[in-house]
């Protein structure tokens, strides 16, 4: 088979099974695994994250995972520079680079450009978000289609982040928040995107969220916070938001029990799930979505959208 320039990008809800599946696909196809998982990248948390073992690793080659430590700021622009390099470097290998996450925005980033927007004062930034906590998404996105039309365009009425994020730049910049979308482009032909997404059933993926908890404490995540907790890493720091983290700090505080503890995290990675599936249907329509519960059978409608 010749090898064209491709790369596999390969999305889903956490605990829907993209690490399983790209698993298998780079050991079919001889591809290496490039990480587009946001908290995957922090090298002091994998149990929370759950990071490809070191078997795994052994096995399949993989890149930027656990790479950066939880003290340093690191943003989707960081992560796209690195990931343009591996990929490049890949093709030059005769290989096709399997990319595997659930950051919607890493994707996006890699797909259609990062967004060049002038920096939003933090005076500005902060009063928006307290305006958006006081009146709640529903009013806010009202009073940002009164700012700004051209937001119906491409923010949906439940996305937040983006509302909060249109709202700043066309109070900031005067310009719509789309207007600097068009002018972005990717680093790559749109041609090179074979783009797949496991898109699990709902009442499933809770079931295995659930089992995935579980298993997170028998691997040590408590151990894992403790020594988390120890390294001071400051408030502002993206790390601070993995799932788990104030949890299971409050458990050790004494705040909560083991078992509300546990149904905290599952509800808040629950949410989470939510989330990501509300990106999809926002950001990822030209995706192709893949789904069986048996993973060989996943395994070949993955390879028949490859192909």
């Amino acid at each position: 088979m010749k090898r064209e320039k491709k790369v596999i990008l390969l999305a889903g809800p956490t605990a829907s099974g993209k690490s399983k599946l790209a698993m298998h696909l780079a050991n079919h196809l001889n591809s290496e695994i490039i990480n587009a998982d946001s908290m995957q990248i922090y090298k002091e948390i994998s149990i929370l994250t759950s990071k490809p073992s070191s078997n795994e690793e052994k096995i399949i080659k993989h890149h930027l995972y656990g790479f950066v430590s939880v003290k340093k700021k690191f943003s989707t622009g960081h992560w796209l520079k690195i990931v343009i390099k591996k990929i490049k470097e890949q093709w030059k290998k005769g290989k096709i680079p399997i990319v595997v996450g659930g950051t919607g925005l890493y994707f996006k980033a890699l797909t259609e450009g990062l967004v060049k927007i002038p920096e939003i004062p933090h005076k500005l930034r902060t009063s928006i978000r307290k305006l958006h906590r006081k009146i709640g998404q529903k009013k806010f996105y009202s009073k940002l289609l009164i700012l700004d039309p051209l937001a119906k365009k491409f923010i949906l009425a439940t996305d937040a982040q983006r509302s909060m994020r249109a709202y700043e730049v066309k109070k900031f910049t005067n310009r719509s928040l789309f207007d600097f979308i068009k002018k972005t482009k990717s680093n790559f032909n749109k041609g090179v995107f074979i783009k797949l997404f496991i898109n699990i059933p709902k009442d499933l993926l809770h079931t295995k969220i659930d089992i995935r908890v579980e298993k997170m404490f028998d691997d040590g995540a408590v151990k894992e916070v403790k020594n988390f907790v120890k390294m001071r890493v400051k408030a502002d720091l993206s790390a601070n938001k993995i799932i788990g983290i104030k949890e299971i700090n409050d458990y050790l505080k004494g705040k909560l029990t083991l078992v509300k503890t546990k149904e905290l995290i599952k509800q808040k990675t629950r949410q989470y799930a939510k989330r990501q599936f509300t990106w999809a249907r926002g950001h990822m329509k030209s995706w192709k979505m893949i789904y069986s519960s048996d993973l060989n059978d996943l395994f070949r409608k993955a390879i028949n959208k490859i192909f």
